[in-house]
């Protein structure tokens, strides 16, 4: 008897933005991708604020996803992107 798969949302390849696809790449990408893509590119790019490692300090590309903040706390990044993903 097979088991049945359970459809994970974090899974399913999604659209991304024009804003998110500068930062995470234009094609299908699951939530997880972004999340790791994003934390990429913020260390990469050292947005992290050196005094409090939860705050990000946002770019031009970031402050596109994160409706024009200058910062947000990374534990609230996650409900930006989901505007973003279609």
């Amino acid at each position: 008897m097979a088991t049945a798969k359970k459809n994970n949302a974090l899974q399913k390849p999604m659209q991304p933005s024009p804003e998110l696809a500068a930062v995470v790449g234009a094609g299908p990408v699951t939530r997880g991708e972004v999340v790791s893509k994003i934390w990429d590119y913020i260390k990469k790019n050292n947005l992290q604020n050196p005094a409090n490692k939860r705050e990000i300090q946002a770019d031009d590309k970031l402050k596109k996803l994160f409706d024009g903040k200058a910062s947000v706390n990374m534990f609230e990044m996650n409900k930006y992107f989901s505007k973003h993903l279609s």
